[in-house]
Formats: C-alpha cells, structure tokens, sequence
C-alpha cells in the first residue's frame, strides 16, 4: 500500500463569501464552508491518515477539527504552523475585491493576484508564499512522508498552490492558473513519480 499524502483548503470562508482578500485575517468558515468539511471527512473516511498538518488561521484549524469528527481521527496529532498561512495580501486584506479592482483598475489587481513574483502592497507575491511554504514542507513534512506516514494537510488556495508548483513541478504561469476548491481532497500517491 502506498504512502499518502492529501491536500485539503479549508472550506468556504467568510471573506471567500463575501468576495474579499483574507490573506492573514483569522475569519471563520461560514455554514456552506462546515458542509465542505464535512464532506472533505466523509471522502476520508476509508484513508489511513498518521499526521495532520494545518496553518495558524481558524478557518483552517476549524476545517481540520470537522474532518476528524467526522472521518474519527480525534486522536490523530496536528501541528500548526505560520508556515502554512494563506499568502499575505498586506493592505488589500479585507477589502472587497471589486472595490480594489475599481480602485487601482481591474488590469493591476489581476497582476497582484495572478502574476507569480509581484506582491500586492505590503503583501506577498506567489513567490514570496513558495519561498515560505517549500523549506517548511522540505524540513518537516517531507521526513513523514519518507518514513511511510500518511499526511493530511489542511491550509489554504496560496499556500496548497505553492506546493503543489513543487510537487507537480508547474511553471510559475501554470501555477498561477491552478485553482483549488475549498473543502475537496486532493490525493497523492508518494512518492509521486514525475
């Protein structure tokens, strides 16, 4: 049997409903976003899962908390890490996100959103949440995965879209393009062959 390891974005956040930047907000899931969850521990049920990793942001710990009651991992150990926190939005964070587009004009909030390597104002760019993400995942992640442990890891579109440029080894362009739904797991089989 092959070792795992599952991507899962936490589900719909209140900011998400809303149509704003979040980023380091700690903002909750809403009811639609507990549902995602719970369908997130329904499809894991039937996964062997070791190890649970998760950012510091409540909308994902919230997210983790619902797929173990639901698929029984109570008793499984989750690690939380800053390094794992949606990608930082600095002073976009909380705005809506047509206002900001009318603001500084559709074509600039798309390059701060969608380009890889040019941050928002006092935010990061993808690059910046790859430079974050990677060396955590290379240090503590990746020794679990090697020693044969299933991972779970419950975080956010960014982040999960950083790594998975890495594991997927997509070009920055393609990355940028990824989307990741919230509350739908995501499986790889590891080590994953390229």
């Amino acid at each position: 049997m092959s070792t795992k390891l599952i991507l899962v974005r936490h589900g719909q956040s209140k900011f998400n409903l809303e149509n704003r930047f979040t980023g380091w907000q700690d903002i909750d899931i809403t009811p639609t976003g507990i549902k995602e969850a719970e369908a997130a521990g329904e499809q894991l049920k039937s996964e062997k899962i070791n190890i649970i990793f998760t950012s510091k942001l409540i909308r994902a710990q919230h997210t983790v908390k619902i797929i173990q009651q639901i698929a029984g991992l109570e008793n499984i150990v989750v690690i939380e890490d800053k390094a794992l926190n949606e990608r930082s939005y600095g002073l976009l964070e909380g705005l809506n996100k047509s206002d900001t587009a009318a603001k500084y004009g559709t074509e600039q909030v798309h390059i701060w959103r969608r380009s890889f390597d040019v941050p928002p104002p006092g935010g990061e760019s993808l690059k910046d949440t790859y430079d974050r993400v990677l060396p955590y995942f290379e240090a503590h992640i990746k020794p679990e995965l090697d020693k044969g442990l299933n991972v779970l890891i419950v975080a956010h579109g960014n982040s999960l879209r950083a790594l998975i440029m890495f594991l997927e080894r997509l070009s920055p362009a393609e990355m940028v393009e990824r989307e990741i739904a919230t509350g739908v797991p995501i499986i790889y089989n590891w080590p994953i062959k390229t």
